[in-house]
């Protein structure tokens, strides 16, 4: 079995500590393997660097950089067009997944899709309740099985990572399109390890989409304000009059609708830049196999000469 392992990259400081690992893990088996670093335009002048020097040094590293920060599922699909193998591995770039965990996924390679578990993660309060109220809406919209959480250390077979690919959408949502190709998905119970160094790169600002936020805010007031008037109506048969009813009405109603406005304005955003055909990421350079390089990339992503007075690109 060829295993590919994607690994988009922001900012991360232990590059040569996950090859090192990664090299350990495959050193006592038979399958070939390669390693995908997908530098999402690291604002850290360093990055780049470093994993053009790994791909220099290991002949299993591929370093791709992008032309500016696309997001983690652009590179995560940027890593799953360039991968060849018979399985592909994600994994983040802060070693809070741990490497060691591979062969216990590869002992379920007879899934299609199969996602780590976590029992206890290191994450804040704030981002773990987040993530729960996500999971709702990812079981209702997505179609995940409820009893499985979503996490970016996963493998998918090759049908799968064919299937994905197949889909052209300028704003990739991984999760969305391993459900929509296949629904054999298991989990598989792993550690959270201890993020090695720095913070999260995710914030509020990117845990929460910015449109509709005003409104989800403003709906929640209202809804609060509505359920405190129903229930004293209810309950002690107290009806208020005047300006408090009136205001709770006025919350409950605007904040559905400036909701329902995000929501609609969203769509309408996707669908204008699906129409356009946009790709969803753009290859800057690559260095492969100890020789640096660069070209178009696969199938309506377009790759950016990287010397700075070139500004054209060109579509595959």
């Amino acid at each position: 079995m060829f295993v590919s392992i994607v690994i988009p990259v922001y900012n991360s400081s232990v590059l040569e500590e996950i090859v090192e690992r990664i090299e350990a893990v495959f050193a006592g088996r038979g399958d070939g393997y390669e390693i995908l670093f997908v530098d999402d335009f690291s604002p850290d002048p360093a990055v780049w660097p470093a994993l053009a020097a790994l791909a220099e040094r290991r002949p299993a590293v591929t370093a791709i950089q992008l032309t500016r920060n696309f997001g983690q599922n652009a590179a995560t699909l940027c890593g799953l067009r360039e991968s060849r193998g018979d399985v592909v591995f994600t994994m983040d770039d802060d070693l809070e997944h741990g490497p060691e965990d591979i062969p216990r996924f590869l002992a379920l390679a007879d899934h299609d899709i199969v996602i780590a578990q976590f029992a206890r993660t290191r994450h804040s309060l704030f981002r773990r309740a987040a993530s729960r109220l996500k999971g709702e809406f990812d079981w209702l919209i997505v179609g995940k099985p409820r009893h499985l959480q979503f996490s970016s250390y996963r493998m998918l077979n090759r049908v799968v990572v064919d299937g994905m690919l197949s889909i052209k959408t300028p704003h990739p949502f991984i999760p969305a399109l391993m459900f929509h190709v296949s629904t054999d998905a298991v989990g598989l119970p792993v550690e959270h390890q201890a993020r090695r160094r720095g913070t999260s790169n995710y914030t509020v600002l990117k845990l929460l989409r910015l449109v509709g936020q005003a409104g989800i805010a403003i709906a929640g007031i209202s809804f609060a304000v509505a359920a405190w008037v129903i229930y004293r109506k209810l309950v002690y048969r107290i009806a208020l009059q005047g300006w408090a009813s009136l205001f709770a009405a006025l919350l409950l109603i605007g904040g559905m609708l400036l909701f329902g406005l995000g929501v609609i304005g969203e769509y309408l955003i996707r669908i204008i830049e699906s129409s356009e055909a946009r790709p969803s990421y753009f290859v800057r350079r690559r260095s492969r196999g100890g020789a640096a390089g660069q070209g178009a990339g696969a199938d309506g992503t377009a790759a950016v000469s990287s010397h700075p007075s070139i500004a054209s690109s060109t579509r595959s």
